[in-house]
């Protein structure tokens, strides 16, 4: 799946030489024409987070659940993570393997070169923005995932399970039983989060597990700081994310994108040797 963002306004951003970095018109990439502070720009995004959260309980337009999923897209800690990758860590927002979609990752061949267990993102990854159910096409590959590994395979989702959020477990208890894998209670927003709380639920180094997710600064940053070996896959759908998500990916991307043309690589794993078997339609396989 091909996935085109056009950007009603410009994005700034900051190369990690501090550089201005402006994109050609109808590249589909975001202007880039900051001069210092790389997170300033996600400050921004993130004000434009807490007005939508005032206006939506101003109008009395949103439920208590809605206002709690507005509330979910503030991260805080991603704010201050982005802003440390971009200036001074870069290759821990590259992926080590890039697939369309869960369906494209062979499971068995991860589990045959010594892996044992799977950590999942949520949104966009399996299931469409704030839904509960697999996404259709891909409900086989995550029943092969569930077999390969014995069902050591686990959400770690932004929303459900996250103490602040989800205090009671009770979003938890819900994707458990319409997904049918666990969800992990941890106590901070990815990328943020030790692998202590990981190698808890799976009983095994971190080192020894996948992470799985759609975006760079979040998923794979997390993954790659906690030694995971991981995978990106392309948002299954546009519809319904907030256009700051939007945004912010279209940043991210156009970031990750430079970097590789600057010959930046993904930070290493023990085991990437056989990398090759990982994937069965690869569309990137980063060294």
């Amino acid at each position: 799946m091909v996935v085109g963002i056009s950007l009603a306004q410009p994005l700034a951003a900051v190369s990690p030489a501090g550089r201005v970095l402006r994109a050609s018109k109808g590249s589909g990439c975001p202007e880039v024409h900051m001069k210092s502070g790389g997170g300033a720009l996600l400050s921004s995004l993130s004000q434009k987070q807490e007005v939508e959260i005032q206006e939506q309980g101003k109008r009395g337009t949103s439920s208590p659940s809605m206002l709690s999923k507005l509330g979910q897209r503030f991260n805080s800690a991603g704010i201050a993570s982005a802003a440390h990758v971009m200036l001074r860590q870069p290759q821990i927002s590259l992926p080590h393997i890039e697939v369309s979609d869960i369906s494209s990752i062979d499971w068995n061949a991860l589990r045959l070169c010594g892996f044992q267990g799977v950590v999942l993102d949520k949104d966009n990854t399996v299931t469409a923005p704030y839904v509960e159910t697999i996404w259709p096409s891909l409900a086989s590959s995550l029943d092969d995932c569930k077999k390969a590994f014995d069902g050591r395979v686990a959400l770690l989702s932004n929303s459900a399970g996250l103490y602040q959020y989800d205090p009671d477990g009770i979003e938890a208890a819900a994707l458990e039983q319409a997904l049918k894998i666990s969800v992990l209670r941890h106590g901070s927003k990815k990328p943020d989060g030790s692998p202590g709380e990981l190698e808890k639920h799976f009983g095994c180094d971190a080192s020894l597990l996948v992470m799985v997710g759609d975006r760079y600064f979040t998923d794979v940053v997390y993954g790659n700081r906690n030694g995971l070996l991981t995978f990106i896959t392309k948002p299954l759908t546009l519809e319904g994310e907030p256009l700051v998500v939007k945004q912010v990916r279209a940043l991210e991307e156009f970031l990750v994108r430079r970097w590789r043309e600057k010959g930046i690589m993904p930070v290493k794993h023990k085991l990437m040797s056989c990398s090759n078997k990982f994937v069965k339609d690869p569309v990137t396989l980063m060294a």
